[in-house]
């Protein structure tokens, strides 16, 4: 296994399926609640890390947006954005498209324009001094309602030059795909991509939905697609690129045993999956530990963890040009 380690830790990469706020580790969430004045209901890191023993996707959500309290400013989202992308370097990623939940800090106060502005910042500051470059998805909570997120996508029209597209999270049963229809058609009309979380919880009707309603781009999770043999040809079919993310999975008991995965049988049929680390801080590691860890349960060949790896940047929304490029790259690193 180390030799193989060693190939994924040089294994180009994209990642497609990175919550912003979900990748805020517990010493920096201590660092700005300091800065801030900001009270927090934990004594130490220690005790946050205790505080992730959640099994479900609402409680994950619970700690998740209480966590989120001490991002304030400007300054705040510059430091989230750039932690992130100082680990994301370390595991060789070289593009990333991270969701962030405007919803969860402009219902707090904090103006939109504080959050974009800060985020694109650590943005530019990865793509100067660390090489990776990246792209802005403005993700809507589902919980909350279709208006809501059309006032949110009302706040995005001066900065729809930093978004390569809108995305659906938040928890998703009882909060199906068509409750968002009408405004994933406005996004569209902007001329953004479009994704969506859909069958991580939620059941294969909810993909159907998010196909055929919301005319997704690409499908965040889509686990629950393989209880579907119709839909699982209409993906393949499609070419539908599913942002599958195997320590979430397993930490929210989405799958009991990580050895039960349905990636392989998901590469098998031919479906275009690629690996992600949803929200590492809360769910046990970025993306190079989610292949390592997922390689180790299922037996990973080198072949499919290339072909994954090719996947994200098919996958991605960077153009023609730069796909081409980043799959050369992999090709080359895995034929040397």
């Amino acid at each position: 296994m180390t030799d193989l380690n060693a190939f994924i830790d040089g294994l180009p990469k994209a990642e497609l399926h990175l919550h912003i706020e979900g990748s805020l580790e517990p010493e920096l969430m201590f660092a700005l609640a300091e800065r801030n004045k900001v009270a927090i209901p934990f004594e130490s890191v220690e005790a946050v890390r205790a505080a992730y023993d959640f099994s479900n996707l609402q409680d994950f959500l619970d700690i998740y947006y209480a966590g989120a309290n001490v991002l304030l400013t400007r300054q705040d989202f510059e430091d989230l954005a750039f932690a992130y992308f100082q680990r994301a370097a370390a595991d060789n990623v070289r593009h990333a498209e991270i969701f962030f939940d405007p919803q969860t800090h402009t219902d707090r106060g904090v103006p939109f324009g504080v959050v974009v502005e800060g985020l694109i910042a650590g943005m530019d500051r990865a793509k100067a001094e660390l090489g990776v470059t990246s792209g802005l998805i403005l993700s809507f909570l589902r919980h909350l309602s279709e208006d809501e997120a059309f006032a949110t996508l009302e706040m995005a029209r001066p900065y729809l030059h930093h978004f390569v597209g809108v995305g659906l999270d938040s928890s998703e049963v009882g909060h199906p795909p068509s409750k968002f229809q009408r405004v994933f058609a406005a996004a569209q009309a902007m001329g953004l991509k479009l994704c969506a979380h859909a069958g991580e919880e939620g059941p294969p009707e909810y993909v159907w939905e998010a196909l055929d309603l919301l005319h997704i781009d690409r499908m965040d999770h889509g686990n629950r697609s393989m209880e579907d043999p119709a839909l699982v040809r209409r993906i393949v079919a499609e070419g539908m690129t599913l942002t599958v993310c195997p320590l979430s999975n397993h930490k929210l008991c989405v799958v009991d045993d990580l050895k039960d995965h349905p990636v392989p049988e998901m590469l098998r049929q031919g479906i275009r999956v690629t690996l992600n680390s949803d929200d590492p801080a809360y769910f046990g590691g970025y993306v190079n530990e989610n292949y390592r860890q997922l390689a180790v349960a299922v037996g990973l060949t080198r072949e499919q963890l290339t072909l994954m790896a090719r996947n994200s940047f098919a996958g991605s929304f960077l153009d023609d040009a730069a796909k081409a490029e980043r799959i050369a790259e992999v090709e080359a690193y895995a034929a040397a």
